[in-house]
């Protein structure tokens, strides 16, 4: 066996060792509830994850939020000037709301924990902490300085930490994101789409429906023919979809509306397709008459793509994954991640964290033979040599 083969075994059999203080830290971490627009919950769940990477030797800077609950930044107290650093990113916020675990507790049973946050994605960090463990421990030192963001923000597209990820971004070889793997059997994301939100506002003239019928031009008519335009837009052959999914107008049943709006959601496979889009919905032209179109918004996150310094860590994963006895797959989510935003600057593969299922649903859960497999895998992954067309 090979030195690196020898390496991959000895950090599987550590952390099979330690499946239970796995699934103990995991359980303990989505027993705090944590969801985003509860600013304060984030802190005991910050308090453990600040403590846990203490331990490991990292100096922990809390970044404060004004609308959020803040984040954690850690870097290693010791670490070698000059090196190149790689980062391990994750969120503690969740969608689910303050007691929800009255209703949909924490359960480990049947090889499974299920709860709310398990699965997106506080198993994901866990598993980063532990492969870390792994690696201090067995005293191998990974080529880059591994550092660490934890947003509080990421469910609602990190409105405010989005700023942070493009700033340490930039300053690292590459990065590994610890959102879920997808589908049943546990593939990585090496493709997510990018999203655009955008609003159409629609200006027509009001008028009384029955003593004036002829004296108005009606916005909501206006937004029909927008709405249907939008809608033609999709493509799904190109991996463009584009949905209209709230409307509003008017103000009375007899009379003739002045005001409409929609709410539009665009996703898109390339930046090309994004700018397409952009363009078109920025030129609609109102076809009633006596009527105006104001646009505003835009894409917000854009597309992680099979970039060629992308391929260079896919390529580094299914290696350590066959070292590891692990087959890897690759696969396309429509939802973004803070990936997508690492993506613009540095090497990113998405997907690192557990296998399970139920992300926002009720039947939440992780795959607890998964926990070791993934810890290893990122262990891995951390030790892979830095390529120049990583950086």
């Amino acid at each position: 066996m090979s030195d690196v083969g020898a390496r991959a075994q000895s950090i599987l059999e550590y952390l099979t060792g330690r499946r239970d203080a796995m699934v103990e830290m995991l359980v303990s971490l989505a027993c705090k509830e944590s969801p985003t627009d509860e600013v304060a919950s984030q802190a005991a769940v910050q308090s453990e994850l600040s403590e846990a990477l203490s331990e490991l030797g990292f100096r922990v800077r809390y970044v404060s939020g004004q609308k959020t609950g803040g984040h954690l930044f850690a870097v290693p107290e010791k670490r070698e000037r000059g090196r190149p650093a790689q980062l391990l990113i994750g969120h503690s916020d969740t969608i689910w709301p303050l007691g929800t675990l009255a209703s949909m507790p924490v359960v480990v049973e049947n090889g499974s924990v299920r709860g709310p946050g398990t699965f997106d994605m506080k198993a994901g960090i866990v598993q980063g902490i532990f492969a870390l463990r792994a690696l201090r421990d067995l005293a191998h030192e990974p080529p880059a300085t591994p550092v660490w963001f934890i947003n509080s923000d990421e469910e609602t597209g990190s409105p405010e930490s989005k700023r942070y990820v493009r700033l340490i971004a930039k300053h690292v070889v590459r990065t590994f994101v610890l959102e879920p793997a997808l589908g049943a059997h546990g593939h990585l994301k090496t493709v997510r789409k990018g999203f655009g939100r955008f609003k159409v506002r629609v200006h027509g003239k009001a008028a009384h429906s029955g003593l004036d019928p002829t004296g108005g031009a009606s916005a909501i008519h206006e937004l029909m023919h927008v709405v249907h335009r939008l809608h033609a837009l999709t493509d799904l052959e190109r991996g463009v979809t584009v949905n209209v999914g709230v409307v509003r107008g008017g103000t009375r049943v007899n009379m003739i509306a002045a005001r409409a709006e929609a709410e539009v959601d665009v996703r898109v496979l390339s930046d090309s397709d994004g700018e397409a889009i952009t363009k078109t919905i920025y030129g609609l032209e109102p076809q009633t008459p006596g009527t105006s179109i104001e646009i505003e918004g835009g894409i917000v996150i854009p597309p992680l793509q099979r970039t060629a310094r992308n391929r260079l860590l896919w390529r580094a994963a299914t290696e350590a994954g066959s070292r590891l006895g692990i087959e890897l797959g690759e696969d396309m989510s429509g939802g973004g991640s803070d990936g997508n935003t690492t993506s613009q600057f540095t090497a990113t593969l998405d997907g690192l964290g557990p296998r399970g299922g139920g992300a926002h649903a009720s039947h939440e859960h992780v795959e607890i033979s998964g926990l070791v497999e993934r810890a290893a895998l990122l262990a891995e992954l951390l030790m892979s040599p830095v390529e120049s067309g990583q950086e």
